[in-house]
């Protein structure tokens, strides 16, 4: 049998304060981690869901914003970048901007038409009002989704028609849509602007052919399998659509979500060095704590050390037995630690209890994630640097003196 696990068996000490220290610490760490994590990946998945991971484009489309430049997305060029490995859906879309008009108001926005191949699951889930309009590549159905944001500032529901001009070959043209649904997704920028009807009506009114032969669109967004393979998957991207021309000579390019909003991605990696700053703290106070309370526990167990010295037990045996009641310290602490982290995450998970303003978080409530493998990897990387510190007080054990110890008895 082990002697100093035996000893430390039999030990009472009492460190709440210790204890107290790494439960908060772990706690603060999984709450920071989930709430973070989850933030980042809502903020993204918006982001993606209005322009998708990759998008292949005229290349002057995507190098001077002039959406007047079209790619022809015929039933070849969709299969070829099928074919590529890691795509996983390819879908259609055109885009032109125009103005929603009332009789007291207007309103300049970007409307973005889409066919039957679309993955509407983003726009659905954000949906507060109305439906999903029809979306037709070879038809137009004259419906529009609009955002809550341009529906305040209109005046407008869910059954009104609405007249949206537009500008083409230096021609006004107006078009009645009926409004079929109202979405709200708390990201202003793109709530703002952002509209969305079918496919035929924005092509033919860019002036541009689309029917079983001429599928000419803005471009073609590409959703990946993994994305955190992304950058692999643009690369195989890259190298097989760009500078190629489609089969009516146009020029095509690529680029990510990352190239289309760098400054929304730059602002989430600061993030990363908040939540760090935050772990690095937190296990500072956690091994700070438990060394205090090791140093405690040797103090108040002075006389104990003495008589196990006089017994002729070594330092060695003394330090791993005081360690080992250190150790039970932290397990306990990250034990309620865990229970009280995962507790509130799962708590305001399921019920939302933290709300936020959307209008400056774009979230109406804090996101939480549950990341089971960054929790356990918290917890396996504390319990290391906290026994790591436990080294540190254990060699004051070498300075008690059995003599000086049994004359303060």
């Amino acid at each position: 049998m082990n002697v100093s696990f035996y000893i430390a068996r039999h030990f009472r000490p009492k460190a709440p304060i210790a204890m107290l220290g790494v439960a908060l610490g772990i706690a603060v760490m999984i709450i920071s981690v989930c709430v973070v994590t989850g933030f980042k990946h809502t903020i993204r998945d918006k982001v993606i869901g209005f322009s998708s991971d990759i998008v292949v484009t005229n290349y002057m489309t995507l190098h001077t914003l002039d959406q007047s430049n079209p790619i022809n997305a015929d039933n070849k060029l969709i299969k070829d970048i099928k074919k590529t490995e890691g795509v996983e859906r390819v879908q259609r879309y055109s885009q032109k901007q125009g103005v929603l008009k009332t009789n007291d108001d207007f309103l300049g926005v970007m409307f973005k038409g889409v066919g039957e191949d679309y993955d509407t699951t983003f726009l659905a889930s954000n949906l507060i009002e109305g439906k999903m309009p029809r979306l037709s590549m070879y038809k137009s159905t004259q419906q529009l989704l609009i955002s809550k944001n341009m529906a305040d500032k209109l005046r407008l529901k869910v059954g009104k028609k609405v007249f949206v001009y537009f500008l083409s070959d230096d021609e006004v043209r107006a078009r009645p849509f009926n409004i079929t649904g109202i979405y709200q997704t708390n990201f202003a920028r793109y709530d703002d602007i952002m509209c969305f009807t079918d496919l035929y009506t924005i092509s033919r009114l860019n002036g541009w052919k689309i029917d079983e032969e001429n599928t000419q669109v803005t471009g073609c967004e590409l959703q990946v399998v993994d994305f955190d393979s992304l950058n692999v998957v643009a690369e195989r991207v890259a190298k097989k659509f760009d500078n190629i021309q489609d089969s009516q000579m146009h020029n095509l390019a690529s680029c990510t979500v990352y190239d289309m909003s760098p400054q929304t991605f730059a602002w989430l990696d600061l993030l990363d060095l908040n939540v760090w700053i935050i772990l690095i703290l937190m296990v500072c106070v956690a091994g700070f704590t438990i060394v205090s309370g090791l140093l405690i526990i040797i103090l108040e167990r002075t006389s104990t050390i003495g008589l196990l010295k006089a017994l002729g037990a070594r330092n060695s045996t003394i330090r791993k037995t005081f360690r080992w009641l250190a150790l039970g310290i932290v397990v306990k602490g990250m034990v309620w630690g865990n229970i009280i982290g995962i507790g509130i995450c799962l708590l305001q998970e399921k019920f939302g209890i933290v709300k936020l303003d959307p209008t400056a978080y774009y979230v109406s409530e804090a996101p939480v994630e549950m990341n089971w493998i960054i929790i356990l990897l918290l917890n396996i990387v504390t319990l290391i640097i906290t026994i790591a510190v436990l080294v540190i007080p254990s060699f004051f054990i070498g300075t008690v003196r059995p003599a000086k110890t049994m004359r303060m008895e």
